[in-house]
């Protein structure tokens, strides 16, 4: 899960660094008539919900990934009757890496408020104020999306390790009870 987290998360951090370079090569677009550069426009607003889209799906696999792999442990744990401690520590790293992925979620929702409200095709009076606070506040809340990504992978791979020690005494507690053993891939 940690390299595919990892790939889908540098892909949407590429894709959000992207959509920001065509918002600044783009520039202000109030005033604007070429209809080639307001197209343009159009690219920049699309690329970016298909970045915000991407943002939440990658937060989301890695709390459904917490929460099914700690439903996982809870329930083998309490089948073969193993330390609960491995319930806790599964709970403790879930609830260290969901404040990560909320942050990551907001940061992308706050970009995409900033955005709407400094477009000019919105029609609303005023939009043009707002073109300053988008470009700030999208390149800092890029940077902090991407750090939420990298601050939830310690977590992941933590989660792995469990996952791997409950299954080598699951296999410890079968080979004693004589049941069949998997062996590791």
């Amino acid at each position: 899960m940690e390299r595919v987290f990892s790939r889908v998360a540098l892909f949407s951090v590429a894709l959000l660094v992207a959509t920001a370079g065509l918002g600044l090569w783009l520039g202000d677009l109030h005033g604007q008539v070429d209809p080639r550069v307001l197209r343009w426009g159009t690219v920049h607003r699309l690329s970016g919900v298909l970045s915000a889209l991407l943002v939440v799906l990658v937060n989301s696999m890695a709390v459904t990934y917490f929460i099914g792999t700690g439903r996982w442990c809870r329930e083998v744990v309490e089948t073969y009757a193993l330390d609960p401690a491995y319930i806790e520590r599964s709970r403790r790293l879930k609830r260290a890496a969901f404040p990560f992925a909320l942050l990551g979620m907001l940061g992308v929702v706050a970009i995409v408020a900033l955005g709407g409200a400094a477009d000019p095709a919105s029609g609303r009076p005023g939009t043009q104020a707002w073109v300053t606070p988008h470009l700030i506040g999208g390149i800092t809340l890029v940077a902090a999306i991407a750090w939420c990504f990298q601050a939830q992978l310690p977590n992941m791979r933590r989660q792995h390790e469990l996952i791997e020690a409950v299954l080598g005494e699951v296999r410890a507690v079968r080979k004693a009870r004589g049941l069949d053993v998997e062996q590791p891939a």
